[in-house]
């Protein structure tokens, strides 16, 4: 498995990260839901406190009162009780629409709308206790277990904390009026929410990174892999689209690593150009790097920017770039014509120092 594992050097085509998504299999983080939920649900009680405690307060004395004009008291308790608790409850109501909404728009903003039906289905595979000891001992499995414990530590944290400050107001609520108990009630809440939020916020983004990492590995694929996806999908444009973004991602790479070891570029001047290097234990000059239009002006920027010397010379550009491969050494046909510009370059190199 291991083997397995090391072979997959390549990054995922775009059909395989779609067959994925369908399954349900994307990078996203639900610690980030939670702290941006915890923050959402402390600045609301901030800033609604006031108004929550008139509410409150104005059916607490509706209720009671009420309560205290009924004969058979004992007989009305249960039920004006749950009265006031709707009504309490209602109160919030705005507060889990928002809280909703703002779950929906973070999901949305980690991994777009996605339906997946294959995500929900049984996956018997699952009760193989085989797979069950593999992802116990997994680094998936060691992370989980340490943001879990980190968690746990600062719930305990933020609540001893909020309360601890609180603790001589709160000890005086029991001797003091209900809008003082619930005004108090409504500080130590918001309190651990907003700093629970805080250090969660901080515990999501380090998840969502980790996420991302482990599904971008998970997803990696093996060459074989994508040459047997490349035949079977051969024609498909998102395809063909991925793999020349590869391979204009690896020429790119290329040229910053070799076109400043080189002896000279050869232009076309400006749809084709070719770095050339040369030294005296080789053979013949090596074509290095290669290019033509957007690639081409890649290389004579870096040659700028590396004092490697721009020489025009459009038959031999042309030649080069049709003929020799990177890597390979130039033919014996361009010896002259490539003796000539490297005689130039020489010349000029002479004449500076």
């Amino acid at each position: 498995m291991a083997g397995d594992s090391q072979d997959k050097t390549e990054q995922a085509t775009p059909r395989r990260l779609q067959e994925a998504r369908k399954k349900g299999q994307v990078a996203k983080s639900t610690d980030l839901n939670g702290a941006i939920l915890l923050l959402i649900a402390g600045l609301y009680l901030l800033f609604t406190k006031d108004g929550l405690i008139v509410q409150v307060q104005k059916y607490y004395f509706t209720y009671f009162n009420s309560y205290l004009s009924q004969r058979n008291q004992e007989y009305y308790f249960v039920q004006l009780m749950i009265d006031f608790a709707i009504h309490v409850f209602a109160i919030f109501i705005p507060l889990l629409i928002l809280l909703m909404v703002v779950a929906l728009g973070v999901n949305l903003a980690q991994v777009g709308f996605m339906f997946s039906p294959e995500a929900i289905k049984p996956k018997f595979d699952k009760l193989n206790p085989l797979n069950g000891l593999k992802n116990m001992f997994g680094s998936r499995a060691l992370f989980e277990l340490v943001k879990s414990l980190m968690k746990i530590i600062i719930t305990g944290w933020v609540i001893y904390t909020a309360v601890k400050g609180e603790m001589a107001n709160l000890l005086a609520i029991f001797h003091s009026p209900p809008q003082t108990l619930l005004s108090q009630v409504l500080a130590v809440a918001i309190k651990v929410l907003l700093w629970g939020a805080t250090v969660y916020l901080g515990i999501a983004l380090l998840d969502l990174l980790y996420q991302r990492y482990a599904f971008k590995k998970q997803m990696k694929m093996s060459k074989q892999e994508v040459k047997d996806e490349f035949k079977q999908s051969e024609g498909d444009p998102q395809i063909k689209g991925w793999l020349k973004r590869q391979q204009r991602q690896l020429l790119s790479n290329l040229v910053r690593k070799e076109v400043p070891q080189a002896t000279v570029v050869v232009t076309n001047p400006t749809h084709y150009a070719v770095a050339l290097k040369y030294e005296q234990d080789m053979d013949a000059p090596l074509v290095v790097a290669k290019g033509a239009d957007q690639l081409a002006k890649q290389i004579r920027e870096i040659a700028g920017q590396h004092d490697v010397p721009v020489i025009e010379n459009v038959e031999v550009a042309r030649f080069l770039y049709a003929n020799v491969e990177i890597g390979q050494g130039i033919p014996i046909e361009m010896y002259k014509a490539v003796a000539e510009i490297l005689a130039m370059v020489f010349r000029l190199k002479n004449q500076k120092i």
